[in-house]
């Protein structure tokens, strides 16, 4: 077959299977236009919702700020009036504080602001005594994909059940975060408090031995130093 010919019968192939397409386009035009027509709707409204949630994520971020610069705000020197950006006493501020954070995570609490805002309403509401709200705000934060704010959530939770003797349940949370560390609460952290609890009701061989565990881990770190201070103090 020489070149000619085949050039010509790819070309009455094309041509072919072109026609066929759009009479096809055409016995389904309106099938053909519904799909086109769905997928314009699908892609705007994707479009719109990365929008609405970047809009939403910039507020949220805005508004978790402003509660953390009222969360670290100056206190006031004893005697001394105060200023507007000031606060006279730790739990003045932390009541304020607290009913920003509250705002922020009931508003925007599917967002990692509003994540963030959780953890520290229970920190604020634990300044303030308020030891259910607290205990509630914490579980919220715990709960959130992110290991690094669920760890420090759990850890603070574990603190809070120590403090309200349910010593069962903050040796399980210390155990969980210790299983499954990450940036924010490492592995020897999470023993570290975990013996602290240990050595405070008493166990102290459990304490003892969570402690030589974290000192031959983390032999020239900050932990290991720590552990090995506490060895030192036991003896």
């Amino acid at each position: 077959m020489d070149t000619q010919t085949r050039h010509s019968l790819k070309k009455n192939s094309f041509a072919a299977a072109t026609a066929s397409s759009v009479s096809w386009v055409s016995g389904h035009r309106s099938g053909v236009l519904r799909w086109i027509i769905v997928a314009v709707v699908v892609l705007v409204a994707g479009v719109a919702s990365l929008v609405v949630w970047s809009q939403r994520s910039n507020a949220a971020g805005i508004a978790l700020g402003a509660a953390l610069d009222t969360y670290s705000a100056q206190l006031a020197q004893p005697g001394a009036p105060t200023a507007p950006d000031e606060y006279a006493t730790a739990s003045d501020r932390a009541k304020a504080a607290n009913q920003q954070f509250v705002a922020v995570a009931q508003k925007y609490g599917w967002l990692p602001e509003g994540a963030k805002a959780h953890y520290f309403a229970g920190v604020t509401y634990q300044q303030m005594g308020q030891n259910a709200a607290a205990e509630s705000e914490f579980k919220a934060a715990a709960g959130v994909w992110d290991r690094n704010l669920s760890n420090l959530a759990k850890l603070a939770l574990a603190a809070l059940y120590h403090q309200t003797n349910r010593d069962h349940e903050a040796i399980d949370l210390y155990n969980a975060v210790a299983a499954k560390p990450s940036e924010t609460v490492s592995k020897a952290v999470a023993q570290l408090d975990l013996a602290d609890l240990y050595a405070a009701t008493g166990q102290t061989d459990q304490a003892r031995k969570l402690w030589a565990a974290v000192r031959d881990a983390d032999k020239d770190g900050m932990a290991g130093s720590i552990a090995q201070q506490k060895l030192g103090a036991k003896n």
